[in-house]
């Protein structure tokens, strides 16, 4: 059977990092530190949980993590093609999130960017899934009944989180935090990128 050729996929990169017990303990020192400085932090997509104002990317903990990350944001680069020569990895800001029993992130993207990522310091078990939503508007007007789910019929497809993994994403796709129905903490580091010219 011939298989159909995908002319306008999304990606969604899941990975896996390397060595992600020590930034992971850092960092979760880093976020409580935070959390206890300002205790109520701000309201965008959150249901309760918590949600840090964004980090100065200048402090040490920031600067170790964006090091960390880097070349898996490198390889998406790789990836989608991008020209390299003139064009630059430029992260606009990164905040954390603390989800506790109950919490959530309701449905959003994120504008003015170019690839998002979450990032995960703590993962319990039923912690909630990150999901995305298909970001193509005709399936909205026209889907008829399936026998099942399969990567070209999904409207909806989520990640299941796990400790030291990078998700990466377009940042127009919409995406939410399912419940947390541990009783334990959800914590991701989340931030946003921009391509930009050399020297902008």
């Amino acid at each position: 059977m011939t298989k159909p050729n995908l002319l306008f996929p999304t990606p969604v990169w899941t990975i896996k990092l390397d060595n992600y017990k020590v930034i992971n303990e850092e960092m979760y020192k880093f976020i409580k530190s935070e959390s206890n400085k300002d205790k109520i932090g701000i309201k965008k997509s959150n249901v309760n949980g918590w949600h840090s104002k964004d980090f100065d990317l200048k402090d040490k903990n920031s600067q170790k993590f964006i090091s960390f990350i880097l070349p898996a944001i490198e390889n998406v680069m790789l990836d989608m093609n991008w020209e390299k020569q003139k064009q630059t990895v430029k992260i606009n800001n990164m905040w954390a999130i603390i989800n506790t029993g109950g919490s959530t992130n309701l449905r959003h993207q994120h504008g003015n960017s170019t690839i998002s990522g979450a990032y995960y310091v703590r993962a319990p078990e039923n912690c909630g899934d990150i999901v995305f939503y298909d970001p193509r508007p005709a399936p909205v007007y026209s889907h008829p009944n399936i026998n099942g789910s399969n990567f070209l019929n999904a409207q909806v497809n989520s990640i299941n989180p796990k400790e030291g993994a990078l998700v990466l994403f377009p940042s127009y796709l919409d995406h939410s935090v399912n419940e947390n129905l541990s009783n334990e903490e959800r914590i991701v580091i989340s931030f946003n990128i921009r391509i930009t010219m050399k020297g902008n």
